[in-house]
This record gives structure tokens, C-alpha cells and sequence, in this order.
């Protein structure tokens, strides 16, 4: 017997070339059988997802997920059941002082997989910035022996390298974060954005399967120039360094993404998902899967770029609806038309596909209705914002009452309202 089929679905796996409509049986939390006719009677529940898109549950390489303890911090769980995300990688939140915090506050009690990049500061992000500032707490040695003790959970190291972050030390911070990603054998991702350091310095401490973050922001000055990148940019590409979109609420440039993109240069989307960004312009993982679609990328390269690419990069047994595989699905509605959506700076795209999750199985279980803390005393929301958000919670919280069966996700979650999206609303870029 199957614990659950989902019958009739389009089914895309970029990580075994599948594109074809095709049922998915799952059985004890796994992915039993992938094929066509296969029988209703041998499974407990069945869901009819007849012109629905089935994906490999969503991979966010780039999120800050540490909520309560942190100035970023965000609760997946009030996201991941309507926006199909069943892997979440923290990007920093933690650093060697607080990794069993996060262990215990966050990755345990999830439903769904969290892992986690190391902080190269003890500190983490704590605070808004300056992580860097005092030396004394990046201590490499440390950070070491704390990530041995969580070599499951940690899969990465991360280090933001801007003017506001690393304060007098300029390139410092970094050459102590390459020096621990070497030493935990693990990928250093390295987040740019106002410089200096400006890209040519953070250039020769990235090797292949290393991650540029905010590849597309638009305020680092030598990502591209003249309408093509530039030699720096070029030269990572040729490297092997693996790019990643991390959106935010300041770090994606519509201009900048389309010129990587002619030159051959795709990267991973992700969202930099955390409490401000959260309510615009980034708002989920799918929101900017329909960024990409819009910049010029298809859709199965869009669904490998936020799927088995982001958990290729880091290891992670995710990102896949191969039989065998955890049974992490995510069930889309998918519409055609035209859709405007919106960079940082107000640039407009249109994209062809919006895609809507009706239903998130984490381990084949489905995820229900999650309704959101408010926002903390220091994220700043316009009206519009704060009018969407109460919108939304209420048609959550009855979801939440009315909910008795599986089928009753068959319709589309609610959406934050596109309308509200201010990209100046949340603040200074980042």
C-alpha cells in the first residue's frame, strides 16, 4: 500500500530530466513510484492533481531563519506550507556562539529540513551589521570545533563583505572566513553589496563550488559595466564559482541579471528571505522564481535553479522526486499570461508564468495553514504593507478553522498583495 498518490499531475524534475503528466506514489516518506495508471486502490489517500505542476520540494539556498534571536530572523514554518519550500539553508544567522541555539530553537522542531551556513563571526547576525567589527570574534579555531560538533547541520560558511560590515578591517574578515571553509572542507559563500571591498578584492579568495551571493544586486559598481560583465565577474564564471541570486530587500537588479544572463552566467534563485525583506519586494521563493521567468530564464531551468542546483552545491540529499528520494513535493497552480513583477529599483518585468502553491508535503505529510507572528518594532511597514499582511492573516486563520481534509488545499493559498510591494518600503538595501 501507498500512504499517498497524487494522480495526474505535470511533473518536473529537472534532476532526472523528467517533464512528463505522470502520478507520484509515496510510501513511509518516500518517493515509491513515478509512472502513469498507477492504481488508486493501492493507496490510502489520493489527490487528483490534474493540471497542477508537481516539483521537487523548493530548495531556499539563501534565508535567515533564526527568528526571536536574531535582527533578521523570519519563522519558516508560517511560510513553507503555502510557498512549497520543504529545505531551507540559514545563510549566517549563527555563528560559532550560537549554533546550538539554532539547533534546538529552529532545525529540530521543523517539520521540513533547515541546514545551515556558519557565521565566520561567533556573533552571527545578531544585529543589523558590523559583525565584523571586532576581530577577538572571528575566531577560526572555534568555529571549527563547533561545526564538528554539528557536521550534519553545517554546510556552509558565510561571511557578509561590505564597507558597513567589516568596518576598518577591509579584506580581513574574509581571508579568516576562506581560511575556516577550507579547513571544514565545506562552500564559502560571500555576500557583496556596498563596497570596498568591491568584487576584484573578493575575487581571489573564491575557488570552484564557492557562492557570490547578490550576483544581481545592483549597487556593487564592477558586477557589470558597459552592458557586459566585467573581467572579475568573468573570471569567477570561468572558475566554477556558483552564483546566487539572494534577492533581499536591495540586492536584485532586473538590468544586471539580464546581462549575466547573455553571458552565459545563471544562477541559483534564492531569496534572502528574513523579516524585512518577507513583505517586499522579495515576499517567497516563488515570487522570485517569477523574477527569473521574467529576466529571460525557462521555466525548467527556473525549477533546477531553485531545486536539486542549490542542493548539488551545498550536498544536500534534496531537490529531487527520483524514487527513493524523501517524499518533499510541492503542488503549484500554474497561470499563463502576462504578470508584472518588480526589482529593487522599480524596474519592471512581465512574466509569462505565476506560480501558486496549492499544496507542501514535507516528508510525504502534508504541511497545513501556519499563521504568522507580527512583525518586530524594528522592521518598518507602509500602510499598503500592513493592510496586505492583516488581509492575509485573516484569510489564513480561516483556513486554518475550516480545514478537515487534504483536498480542502486544493485551491490556491493566499498571496501577499502584489500591489503593496514598495521596494523602498523595507528600508536600506541589503
Amino acid at each position: 500500500m501507498w500512504d499517498l498518490l497524487l494522480r495526474s499531475g505535470r511533473v518536473i524534475d529537472p534532476a532526472s530530466g523528467r517533464d512528463e503528466t505522470v502520478d507520484v506514489a509515496v510510501r513511509a516518506g518516500r518517493i515509491a513510484a513515478v509512472a502513469t495508471g498507477l492504481p488508486e486502490e493501492r493507496a490510502a489517500s489520493t489527490v487528483d492533481v490534474c493540471g497542477r505542476l508537481v516539483l521537487p520540494g523548493l530548495v531556499d539556498l539563501h534565508t535567515h531563519v533564526w527568528h526571536g534571536a536574531t535582527y533578521w530572523g523570519l519563522d519558516p514554518e508560517a511560510l513553507a506550507w503555502r510557498t512549497g519550500v520543504t529545505t531551507w539553508v540559514d545563510a549566517g544567522s549563527a555563528g560559532a556562539y550560537a549554533m546550538e541555539g539554532l539547533r534546538r530553537a529552529v532545525v529540530d522542531p521543523a517539520p521540513f529540513r533547515v541546514h545551515a551556513m556558519i557565521n565566520v563571526s561567533g556573533l552571527g547576525l545578531v544585529g543589523r551589521t558590523g559583525e565584523h567589527h571586532v576581530l577577538e570574534n572571528l575566531d577560526v579555531d572555534a568555529a571549527v570545533a563547533v561545526a564538528a560538533q554539528h557536521g550534519d547541520l553545517v554546510r556552509g560558511v558565510k561571511a557578509r563583505i561590505d564597507r558597513h560590515t567589516v568596518g576598518e578591517h577591509g579584506l580581513e574578515p574574509l581571508r579568516r572566513a576562506a581560511d575556516l571553509a577550507r579547513r571544514l572542507q565545506r562552500p564559502l559563500m560571500v555576500h557583496i553589496g556596498y563596497g570596498p571591498p568591491d568584487l576584484a578584492d573578493v575575487e581571489p579568495f573564491l575557488s570552484e563550488g564557492d557562492i557570490l551571493t547578490h550576483c544581481a544586486t545592483g549597487v556593487a559598481t564592477d558586477l557589470v559595466a558597459d552592458g557586459r560583465p566585467t573581467d572579475a565577474l568573468l573570471r569567477l564564471r570561468d572558475a566554477g564559482v556558483v552564483f546566487d541570486l539572494g534577492h533581499g530587500s536591495g540586492a536584485f537588479d532586473f538590468d544586471v541579471l539580464e546581462t549575466e544572463l547573455a553571458a552565459g552566467i545563471e544562477p541559483i534563485v534564492s531569496t534572502d528571505l528574513h523579516i524585512r525583506s518577507v513583505h517586499g519586494p522579495a515576499f517567497d521563493l516563488p515570487t522570485v522564481m517569477g523574477k527569473a521567468l521574467a529576466a529571460g530564464m525557462g521555466l525548467t531551468e527556473t525549477v533546477a535553479a531553485a531545486t536539486v542546483r542549490p542542493a548539488r552545491a551545498l550536498g544536500l540529499a534534496a531537490g529531487t522526486l527520483e524514487v527513493g528520494a524523501r517524499a518533499d513535493i510541492a503542488v503549484f497552480a500554474a497561470e499563463h499570461g502576462r504578470f508584472p513583477t518588480v526589482d529593487v529599483h522599480g524596474g519592471v518585468r512581465e512574466a509569462p508564468i505565476r506560480l501558486t502553491n496549492t499544496a507542501t508535503y514535507a516528508a510525504g505529510r502534508l504541511l497545513p495553514p501556519y499563521v504568522a507572528a507580527p512583525p518586530p518594532v524594528w522592521v518598518p511597514l507602509s500602510d499598503a504593507q500592513r493592510r496586505a499582511e492583516a488581509d492575509r492573516h485573516g484569510r489564513v486563520r480561516a483556513s486554518v478553522r475550516h480545514l478537515d481534509r487534504p483536498e480542502d488545499f486544493d485551491e490556491p493559498f493566499p498571496r501577499p498583495d502584489r500591489e503593496s510591494e514598495d521596494p523602498t518600503a523595507t528600508g536600506a538595501p541589503r
